[in-house]
């Protein structure tokens, strides 16, 4: 019987966290003995930066004091944290008058840096995509670099939601539907932000969100309701959690929202029970942006101080912008509603982040003006930007071999609202991105092909809507050349937060001209810009060959010249499953079996699991990915016994013409099992490079707790039975197949 915790961890470890030291406990306890309620509240605070703001705004109410007012606020010892807004100069300021207030305890500066400081990679969709852990782990540590050289010590990310509806607007932001390369990438993000010492310059503490189940919000819809039985909670989406934990995660962020009948930032069987009991989280946990106000609104508070009373007791330790906690714990406190040893113990989480960071002895560490001036939008960041955009690329689709171009492809149109557009190219929450330093692909096309009339570029409609004459541009365009590409997709404020859309289609303005365009019978190449799986339809889905772009960031089109013209190979591999229909979702590979599956044949049969309308599959599965050569798996051996961890080997063959890469996936499935087990779960992964005619044999380690089983009281066991497993290129190929006994 393998232990509860060492299960769900997937390690037989607690967090990575170590305690503080000896000196450092009793700095923070004397402090504590000194401070005032108000003080402690202060600490609890978190606001929106208005000394430093970022430009532009990225959540409601950031505004509500100006810079002077925040700065006596900051000297009176009410505010503990910033966050979003950047800039040394600034950030000086504000910690001056931090060391000002009565017991001159430092700021920490916050921001949500989700994929990028000023040089924007892909969205962390499109970087799961690459699947690859050391990939992750050097983009987080590029962006530590440029974040705290711009004066931050605090991301509120990564965001390791496990989710499954591509309704879902912030599916842009994670990892994809996937438990296990959640778990994965989660670990590697963590690592690269946090370096190997969080008091170190260029360490950012990272925050794993949304604590916890926040993808699978009804609906798809943004901040709606979350109805989870406990074994799917803690068998899908508490794991990426445990992982970053486990890499030493600094803090976590509460969910916006409700939870099995109780909002996330009021729940303390969540954040006490689970967070704390089960998963032994020592950092501190921050509310999400007023959602400790917006309890009111759940209806699981009566007023501010209610609300403000009820998310300090279930375990949010910080109030982040409502101002609830400056407002109203003192009273609370005082009238005996509000114990002083649950605020101390959150004012200790907090002193304990910032005794970590280095600030007690550096306070203006990571507030460098020389750094700020060489640290941001270098040219080794950009080549790793570049590098990120190129292995985010899937290539869904590649009939008659149309891609790589040839050399002598002699005109080329560039049709659509996403070729020549660089406000397009970073996608939902790009922080600084928008100064604008990205490159599009009519831009880089253009110097690449120097002769003009090789090259012809017509958005032929807008995002949304047709622009009048555009499509009679782009088809006469199409007809004059030789190859088309289709540039169409997703508006960069189509997905992210509060962008849930109820069909995940293209707009129909670009659908209309995709089909006009298609009508010239010109090869189509499809160039996808988006923040979820869409569901292709018309011509668009019928296109010889198509890319999954996502938001490739600064460096889009040359990272996309690179794959058109076969200069890389793409390697990337699908994080979600595109459907054949929104009506489809939720949708997921991993999805339990039923006791009347649908025929193999196609043609409808009464009586099993089905849809009228559309297949029970994907329309491109998750883990599907072409490139410009091809692989075959041709042996595997598997142990006939799994007592422990062991190595499934299969030999893989490239039986192309060219050097490419093979992404090789493991699977399985216990045939028989205590409760249903999903019909193939991914479980390990491998990238394997092999010169044309080269093959090897890959070892893919496999163990009992890979297998184990969660049910509905919490309880993790693993059960002895026949397990399949299964060597594939794809959740839905068939690949070669072995059967082990767990034991």
């Amino acid at each position: 019987m393998v232990s509860r915790r060492s299960v769900l961890l997937g390690m037989s470890m607690l967090p990575a966290w170590p305690a503080l030291a000896r000196e450092a406990q009793d700095r923070i306890d004397d402090l504590i003995g000194r401070m005032t309620i108000e003080e402690k509240a202060g600490q609890l605070s978190c606001f929106s930066d208005t000394i430093r703001p970022l430009g532009r705004p990225t959540n409601p109410g950031e505004a509500a004091r100006d810079a002077a007012a925040m700065l006596m606020a900051i000297r009176a010892g009410q505010i503990g944290m910033l966050f979003n807004g950047h800039g040394v100069a600034g950030a000086r300021k504000a910690q001056r008058a931090a060391l000002q207030s009565r017991l001159g305890i430092p700021l920490v500066f916050a921001a949500d840096v989700i994929h990028g400081y000023e040089t924007i990679f892909p969205i962390p969709l499109g970087e799961a995509a690459a699947f690859d852990a050391a990939l992750s782990e050097r983009i987080a540590r590029a962006v530590a670099s440029e974040a705290t050289a711009g004066g931050l010590h605090w991301t509120f990310a990564p965001m390791v939601d496990v989710a499954r509806d591509q309704r879902w607007g912030r599916v842009a932001e994670g990892a994809g539907e996937d438990v296990h390369l959640g778990c994965v990438l989660a670990a590697a993000r963590v690592r690269g932000f946090q370096g190997n010492d969080l008091s170190a310059d260029d360490a950012l503490c990272a925050t794993p969100k949304h604590f916890a189940g926040y993808g699978a919000v009804g609906g798809g819809m943004e901040y709606g309701a979350v109805d989870v039985s406990p074994a799917t909670l803690r068998a899908v989406h508490v794991p990426p959690f445990a992982a970053a934990f486990a890499a030493g995660a600094g803090a976590v962020m509460a969910s916006f929202t409700d939870v099995n009948g109780i909002p996330a930032t009021a729940n303390r069987p969540l954040l006490t029970g689970l967070l704390r009991d089960e998963l032994a989280f020592r950092g501190p946990c921050v509310s999400d942006y007023q959602a400790d106000l917006e309890l009111i609104a759940h209806g699981a508070a009566s007023d501010e101080a209610d609300a403000a009373r009820r998310a300090i007791l279930a375990g949010t330790d910080v109030s982040m912008q409502s101002g609830l906690y400056n407002a109203h714990l003192p009273a609370l406190v005082a009238a005996g509603r509000v114990p002083m040893a649950r605020v101390d113990e959150a004012v200790r989480r907090v002193l304990g982040l910032k005794m970590r960071l280095g600030l007690f002895d550096r306070p203006f560490r990571s507030l460098d003006r020389a750094a700020e001036r060489t640290r941001i939008g270098t040219l080794a960041t950009r080549a790793l930007a570049r590098e990120a955009a190129t292995r985010a690329v899937v290539l869904l689709r590649n009939d008659g071999d149309l891609l790589p171009l040839s050399s002598a492809t002699k005109r080329i149109a560039l049709i659509g609202p996403f070729g020549d557009d660089p406000a397009q190219l970073d996608g939902p929450w790009s922080f600084a991105g928008y100064r604008r330093t990205g490159i599009d692909l009519a831009t880089t096309l253009r110097g690449r092909i120097t002769a003009p009339t090789r090259l012809i570029v017509e958005p032929g409609s807008g995002i949304e809507a047709p622009i009048p004459g555009g499509i009679e541009r782009a088809v006469a365009a199409a007809r004059g050349a030789d190859i088309v590409l289709l540039a169409i997709g997703e508006g960069g404020d189509m997905s992210g937060e509060a962008n849930s859309r109820t069909s995940i289609t293209i707009p129909v303005a670009q659908q209309a001209l995709a089909d006009a365009v298609a009508a010239t019978d010109r090869p189509i190449v499809v160039l996808l810009r988006h923040g979820r799986a869409l569901a292709l339809q018309g011509a668009v889905a019928a296109a010889p060959a198509i890319l999954a772009t996502w938001f490739l960031g600064c460096e889009t089109g040359p990272a996309l010249a690179d794959i058109l013209f076969g200069d890389v190979e793409p390697t990337g591999r699908l994080p979600v499953s595109f459907p054949f229909a929104t009506g489809q979702e939720p949708w997921s590979y991993d999805r339990l079996p039923t006791g009347r599956p649908p025929p193999a044949e196609p043609q409808p049969q009464g009586g099993t699991g089905r849809w009228r309308d559309a297949p029970d599959a994907a329309c491109y599965a998750f883990g599907h990915g072409l490139g410009y050569t091809r692989f075959a798996l041709e042996t595997v051996t598997a142990p006939p016994v799994l007592a422990d961890a062991s190595d499934v080997v299969v030999t893989v063959r490239n039986i192309g013409a060219r050097r490419g890469t093979h992404l090789v996936q493991l699977y399985v499935r216990q045939r028989v099992a205590s409760l249903a087990r999903p019909v193939r779960q991914l479980k390990r992964f491998a990238h394997v490079t092999l010169d044309a005619g080269e093959s090897r044999a890959v070892a893919l380690p496999l163990g009992p707790a890979d297998l184990a089983i969660v049910d509905g009281r919490g309880t993790r066991r693993i059960e002895p039975g026949d397990v399949d497993i299964w060597i594939a290129s794809s959740s839905a190929d068939p690949g070669l197949h072995a059967v082990t006994r767990l034991v």
